[in-house]
């Protein structure tokens, strides 16, 4: 399915209980990669009893519906904060395309596969996880380049438009949750350029560490508020374009 970054990763759920800690549980979807362990030894220091599936550890695969449904099927609710920590910039050997010419359809359907149909499967299936009458937070990571209104350089299709799918997916299904869930925030998020595997050869501008991106990203979260749900935010909490 291509290369999988910094999460998208397998599928085992592994919680660790943190000591007077039980009614604040999280679950990071991705969470062996470079954030998204970052994100979960935040949130554990944070005082969550964090869960964390993973590809590279189970095995799963974040765009099989029934390896998704299972996997989440076997947590007992509440999960008061889920983040997919999941994506992937390329897919098998393909670069990110700098012409039209270079658009590739299956390449193209790779990228939508691991950016917007896996995260919105996980939301699918984490729905039932989610408490319905207190706040809870469900996050996945998307990128600055998938919006449409800050695109001024072209390029990059595949990833774009993966994003870009992801960020209407997560947005629609924001509307649908608030309907049920009336304290959830459901939102997209942009890290900035991390220093990962993910990113390794596409920096061109600096980057920060996972754990420091892990904070940046912990602490936007924590400051959203109900009325800010089915927005987009870079790391710094500020709204991104669509």
């Amino acid at each position: 399915m291509g290369q999988l970054c910094d999460a998208a990763e397998r599928v085992t759920a592994v919680s660790e209980p943190v000591s007077g800690s039980s009614e604040k549980r999280a679950l990071v979807v991705g969470g062996s990669g470079g954030i998204g362990s970052a994100l979960a030894q935040k949130l554990r220091a944070d005082g969550y009893d964090v869960t964390t599936l993973s590809r590279s550890v189970d095995g799963f695969d974040i765009t099989d519906e029934a390896a998704v449904k299972q996997a989440l099927g076997r947590l007992d609710p509440p999960y008061h904060t889920i983040i997919t920590a999941t994506g992937a910039l390329t897919s098998g050997n393909a670069h990110p395309e700098k012409s039209l010419k270079a658009l590739d359809p299956e390449t193209l359907a790779a990228q939508f596969a691991v950016n917007a149909t896996g995260p919105a499967l996980v939301l699918k299936h984490a729905e039932r996880l989610l408490p319905k009458r207190e706040r809870a937070v469900f996050a996945a990571l998307s990128a600055r380049v998938g919006s449409i209104g800050d695109n001024n350089l072209g390029g990059w299709y595949s990833y774009r438009a993966s994003k870009a799918a992801l960020n209407q997916l997560i947005h629609t299904a924001a509307i649908e949750l608030g309907r049920s869930h009336k304290q959830a925030i459901c939102v997209v998020l942009h890290p900035g350029t991390v220093t990962t595997a993910f990113t390794e050869n596409y920096r061109n501008h600096a980057s920060v560490p996972p754990q420091d991106a892990a904070a940046n990203l912990i602490n936007v979260l924590n400051g959203l508020t109900r009325e800010q749900t089915g927005q987009f935010f870079d790391w710094a909490g500020k709204p991104v374009p669509w």
